[in-house]
């Protein structure tokens, strides 16, 4: 399933060595309905995102430097089968 996710920092910040707590939102594309969100820290979601994806190294590396800044960071159009969605507790029905 193709979906948005927006991130935002959800407590204080951290080095560029140490993980970010954020807070994930993952959005239906179009504008659908079926928003979630869940707290995820910034290490678990790149890792989920390198091992799940195939999203090119650069694009990861853009996003990941943008994850502790307080307006925080998006990917648009993330393919993301089922079963990670349902890891993370964005239950498909």
């Amino acid at each position: 399933m193709r979906v948005n996710l927006f991130t935002r920092p959800s407590g204080p910040g951290a080095s560029a060595t140490k993980s970010v707590p954020l807070t994930l939102t993952i959005q239906p594309p179009y504008g659908l309905p079926g928003d979630y969100e869940c707290s995820m820290d910034s290490a678990a979601l790149l890792r989920l995102l390198r091992q799940q994806t195939d999203l090119p190294g650069y694009v990861l590396d853009a996003f990941r430097a943008k994850l502790a800044l307080p307006i925080g960071a998006r990917l648009t159009g993330v393919e993301l089968n089922d079963t990670v969605l349902t890891e993370i507790g964005y239950f498909i029905d």
